[in-house]
């Protein structure tokens, strides 16, 4: 990872990848908690909690912190957040192209919100 990567524990980290944009939690030490879609059908499928080191999970691609929703709600504790994060990991979870996709699944970690901001 060449760019400058300032992240702390609980930060919401935004990698532009091609054609869409992927979300994952910061934990710390280099890794993320984020979910995965298994490539099932386009509009609906399953997707995997998994913890990864976020060198991998961003390759080449453009990452930043991106804490959108910290001017409207209050983030949860980072202790909490990464412990809850990483409770997570291994569960299987149903995924949606505008609900439930990686985005959804870390706002909720974070300021513990179910929002979908694919469709506001």
């Amino acid at each position: 990872m060449a760019q400058t990567f300032n992240g702390k524990p609980g930060d919401l980290i935004e990698i532009r990848r091609w054609g869409y944009k992927h979300w994952a939690v910061y934990i710390g030490e280099n890794e993320v908690v984020h979910l995965v879609r298994d490539g099932g059908r386009l509009l609906s499928a399953k997707a995997e909690v998994k913890r990864e080191e976020l060198t991998n999970v961003a390759s080449i691609h453009h990452l930043q912190v991106n804490n959108l929703l910290d001017e409207r709600y209050e983030a949860r504790d980072p202790s909490v957040i990464v412990k809850e994060a990483c409770e997570m990991v291994g569960k299987v979870l149903t995924y949606g192209v505008v609900t439930n996709n990686s985005k959804d699944f870390a706002i909720d970690l974070r300021y513990s919100k179910a929002t979908s901001l694919q469709i506001n």
